[in-house]
């Protein structure tokens, strides 16, 4: 039988398909470029203005699965005050120089690198662990990665602080989300997106606690 199916009774049937939510859902594709360009602003990576009383550095370098560094990577931080008071002020996007909103983001230098200006973060209740939530955008990835930073006022070899989902994780992994005094006032976070010494990401299901993810291989589209 020919087809009788005009141009016009095609585009109703695929309107009518749309309309009844019958349509498959678009494929995954990687996260970048545009973020790159589109996401930076000015003031993203100081939560406080530099030299402020009472801050602190937080820097470290993107690598992927074969010790190379990223160079078009985006962080962005979350973290509690001084405190330990989780912010609630509105104006991450444009600093006043005097508000913590507690929101930072900072994209990485041609070498992989990237520095937040902030305060150490203090636990939200006596006897936590404090630490900064991390997000990671990187070339090939089809989802942002999510991790923590506790600082850590020693060496590496040091026991780290005590903690649920260090616990969890065991001290060889919990060392990959350390982040460690390197300096007065600084601490130095490596954020390694695949291998051996793979920094510890987290899913957070159905808003629950979070658990540490088998591998960010799994997120991954070719950065390595």
């Amino acid at each position: 039988m020919p087809d009788t199916t005009s141009p016009a009774t095609s585009e109703q049937q695929s309107n009518d398909q749309q309309s009844a939510g019958k349509l498959r859902q678009t494929a995954s594709q990687t996260i970048g470029p545009f973020y790159g360009f589109a996401l930076p602003y000015p003031g993203g990576p100081e939560l406080l203005p530099p030299h402020a009383h009472g801050t602190v550095r937080l820097h470290g370098t993107v690598y992927d699965g074969n010790g190379a560094v990223v160079p078009d990577a985006l962080i962005e931080l979350w973290q509690t005050d001084a405190a330990g008071v989780i912010p609630t002020a509105l104006g991450s996007l444009h600093r006043d120089g005097y508000t913590f909103t507690g929101f930072g983001r900072a994209a990485v230098d041609g070498w992989g690198h990237f520095t937040f200006t902030t305060v150490r973060p203090a636990a939200t209740a006596e006897g936590d662990a404090a630490f900064a939530v991390i997000a990671v955008f990187a070339r090939g990835l089809l989802h942002h990665l999510y991790t923590r930073a506790y600082f850590v006022d020693a060496d590496a070899d040091a026991a780290a602080p005590a903690d649920a989902l260090l616990d969890r994780v065991g001290p060889e992994r919990a060392r990959t989300l350390l982040a460690l005094a390197d300096g007065p006032d600084s601490y130095r976070f490596d954020i390694r997106l695949q291998g051996e010494d793979e920094t510890v990401f987290l899913d957070y299901p159905a808003l629950g606690a979070p658990q540490a993810s088998a591998s960010a291989s799994a997120s991954a589209g070719g950065s390595e």
